[in-house]
Formats: C-alpha cells, sequence, structure tokens
C-alpha cells in the first residue's frame, strides 16, 4: 500500500507542487537575511529550501522514470538534517521563551515532514558511495560556512547558544550522513552481495 502511493503519479505531482511551494516559501523566509549575505556564501545560507529543492529535482525525474543519484544523496541527508534541525530549534525557542508563533508550529510540522520523506523514498534512490561522499562533504563545509563564518540562520534569542547549536549541528551531519548510508549505499550492498 505505501509503495503504491509513493510511486503513484497523482500523488508525486501533488508532493512535487507541495514542495515546490515549500521551498519558495522557505526562500522568501530567508530574505533577510539574504539580503546582507556576501554573493560567495548565498548557496550557503537557506538551508532547508534548499534541501527541499534538491527533492523536487529527485521527483521531477522520479516522475519522469530516471534517477540522479548526486541529487538523491544530497537530498536524503540534508532533507533529514534540517528537518530534524528546524524542529529541535523551534523546540528549544518554545522552551527558552515559553512560546511559539504559529510559524514556529507551522515550521515543526513542515520540517517534520521534510526529515520523513526523504527517508520514505530511500527505496528509490540509487546512491552509490561516491554520491553519499559528495553529499557528505557538502553538508559538512556547509557547516563550516555556517558556524565558523557566522552564517547560519538566525534565530532570535537562540543566538547566544551558537556553539552549542553548531556543536549538535556537526553531529547531527554525521547522524544523517550514516543515516543515509543505512538506508541507501549499505542496504545495496547486502542486496548486491547476498550479505
Amino acid at each position: 500500500m505505501i509503495r503504491y502511493v509513493l510511486t503513484n503519479r497523482f500523488f508525486l505531482i501533488w508532493l512535487f507542487i507541495v514542495n515546490v511551494l515549500g521551498t519558495i516559501y522557505g526562500y522568501w523566509w530567508y530574505r533577510g537575511q539574504l539580503a546582507v549575505t556576501p554573493d560567495y556564501f548565498l548557496i550557503f545560507v537557506p538551508d532547508s529550501p534548499t534541501a527541499s529543492l534538491f527533492f523536487c529535482v529527485f521527483l521531477a525525474f522520479f516522475i519522469m522514470g530516471r534517477n540522479v543519484p548526486y541529487i538523491e544523496a544530497l537530498a536524503v541527508v540534508t532533507l533529514f538534517k534540517y528537518g530534524i534541525w528546524a524542529v529541535v530549534m523551534n523546540v528549544l525557542l518554545l522552551l527558552v521563551n515559553g512560546s511559539l508563533s504559529p510559524t514556529g508550529f507551522m515550521l515543526i510540522a513542515s520540517h517534520g515532514a521534510m526529515a520523513i520523506q526523504g527517508l520514505l523514498y530511500t527505496p528509490y534512490y540509487k546512491i552509490k558511495i561516491r554520491h553519499l561522499v559528495f553529499a557528505g562533504i557538502w553538508t559538512l563545509h556547509n557547516d563550516i560556512i555556517d558556524y565558523v563564518f557566522e552564517m547560519m540562520p538566525v534565530y532570535g534569542s537562540l543566538m547566544t547558544y551558537m556553539n552549542e547549536i553548531g556543536y549538535f549541528t556537526f553531529w547531527l551531519s554525521i547522524v544523517s550522513i550514516a543515516l543515509a548510508y543505512v538506508f541507501t549505499v549499505r542496504k545495496s550492498l547486502y542486496k548486491t552481495y547476498n550479505l
């Protein structure tokens, strides 16, 4: 049943449209920060919308019956990472401030869905180790841009915890890469070599 839904053309087109709209909203959400970001850092600042953009590209090709393994690797790693990251940051905002805006609750729901959708499509990715290495380098490099060059997303009262958040984010990147490996490359190796 789940396989039928995930591969149903109508559902895929609907999911593609939802992700395109979410991606557009995500870039709009970053508009203030992007306006003051140096040009050479622009590609690394809007983390979540870029992750969903990768997934949109995957969906477009998947609908056409094609695979794009480098994009698939980027999508699965970054969707999980930034999906979980945004959920945790908004829960922290709630704990630190004692309240959360409706937008914050919407971000928890939408980013939680981001993390899940990336993992749901792992059986359909054609990721090999080289694709995952590329996605891992991209992801860890992005952490350096965010927390060494201080281009991280601006989260109000949480800015005083940037060192701790940077440490958490690094390990979240490692977990995201490891999960992508387990659900794609390792699973593929087991099938190939009957381990």
